[in-house]
This record gives structure tokens, sequence and C-alpha cells, in this order.
């Protein structure tokens, strides 16, 4: 299998914009991150995908890979477009925000594809346990509940599952927006049109569930620091 990474990268976000080209160290955002996935050794090729002639030019001045892609309202058919006339089988998506995402749990999702001999698996993910109250019930954090198969069943920025019967003790689930794609499902999600339950929720994945496509989803233990407020940047530098 020949697998690629694509970051897909967006110079205007609503709560923090141009955060990707912010100094993090002696390197921006988006260009730590591309260098930080190049590192790890497990791609073909790795690009970053934007359609920001700003961050097309940082990445490739600091002898990286990029493509131009139109304005998306996902990641996903951000990268989508960008894969297209690449020579790949599996895609990875890392999010740019995300500049210290560890080899691991990549190679966990890479596995799932080279284990899955019936070639089943749309997209693999990953999940992380929530013991926290405030963040279990935050609807910022993606909530999934998975079969005993680890395939999902749903995604919900409500709580789920609802603890109804309190003598049972249940676990609860972050999911973490790091994903893995055949490249034939990627493209075949682009052109399908979004449908009430991701409409509501505005959970890109869930269009997948409601097409009958099957999700893998890895519990991982990883605790990154995505950027998304100025906040979140000096957490980041402090880590530097």
């Amino acid at each position: 299998m020949k697998i690629i990474a694509v970051i897909p990268a967006r110079y205007e976000a609503s709560r923090f914009p141009a955060k990707l080209m912010q100094m993090l160290g002696d390197k921006t955002v988006i260009t730590t991150t591309y260098k930080n996935v190049v590192e790890t050794e497990l791609f073909d090729e790795v690009f970053v995908a934007t359609d920001s002639e700003i961050i097309f030019d940082e990445i490739v001045k600091n002898g990286g890979k990029a493509v131009m892609t139109g304005q998306h309202e996902t990641g996903s058919d951000r990268i989508a477009e960008a894969v297209q006339n690449i020579d790949c089988d599996i895609v990875i998506n890392v999010q740019g925000d995300e500049p210290f995402l560890k080899l691991e749990p990549l190679r966990q999702l890479i596995d799932v594809f080279k284990d899955d001999d019936n070639q089943e698996i749309s997209l693999a993910s990953l999940k992380i346990k929530l013991t926290e109250k405030a963040e279990i019930e935050n609807p910022n954090n993606v909530k999934v509940i998975t079969d005993n198969n680890g395939f999902a069943l749903y995604f919900s920025r409500s709580v789920i599952p609802f603890h109804r019967e309190v003598s049972y003790d249940v676990s609860y689930f972050k999911h973490i927006g790091v994903y893995a794609f055949r490249k034939h499902a990627l493209l075949q999600f682009s052109k399908l049109e979004m449908k009430p339950l991701e409409i509501s929720e505005k959970i890109e994945c869930i269009r997948y569930l409601e097409y009958g496509m099957k999700i893998k989803l890895i519990e991982t233990n990883f605790i990154g620091v995505g950027i998304d407020t100025p906040e979140d940047l000096e957490k980041a530098r402090k880590l530097i």
C-alpha cells in the first residue's frame, strides 16, 4: 500500500484567525506540524492542502510539499480534492493545529488497513476515555460509541450513552479528529450530500455512517495540544 499524509490548513479560523502562521519556537505552527509528520517516517509522502497562498508559500519555502485547493466546508472535502490526482491507497488526515501528534497513534491507524483483508473499513480514527464530568458534558468534545468490534455506532456532541441505569458503570469516549481513509472511500464521501444528522451535529464523520460505511475506532491515551485559541498557543510554546 502507498500511504500518504495530508494536512488540511485553512488560514481563516473563526476562533483564532491566522493561528497556523503563529510562531512556535523558531517555526510557524503549520511548519512545525508538517516537519513532525515527515519525521515519523511512516509516510511515502506528506502534503499540506490549503486555500491560502500564505500557507502554501510558507510550506514550499521550507522545503515541503503543498497543494492549493478551493474553499470547502470540511477538512475531508479539502483533502479529497487534494488527493484525487495523487497515486495512493491510504490517506491520513493530520490536523494542522495539532503540532505534537505522536508516532504510535498514526502507526495504529495504518495497521487497521494492513489487517483489513476484506477491505470493509472505509475510515479509521482515534478515541480517548473521558473521566471528568465537565469534559463528558462539554459539547465541544465529540463523543463516540462503538460496537464490540470497535466500529462506530454514533458520534454526538450530547452525552452518549445516557446513564439511566446508575448501578451499572459506563465508559465515555471522546473522538479525536485524526482520520485514516481509503482513498476511494474519501473520494466517494466528497460526492455525497450532507444528511440531517451531520447537519444537525456538525460532525463530518456522521456522513459515513448515514451512508452505511464502516468506521473503525482505535483507543489511545495520547493527549495532544490542539491550538484553537491564543491560550492554547501559549501552552504549546511552553511545551516547545
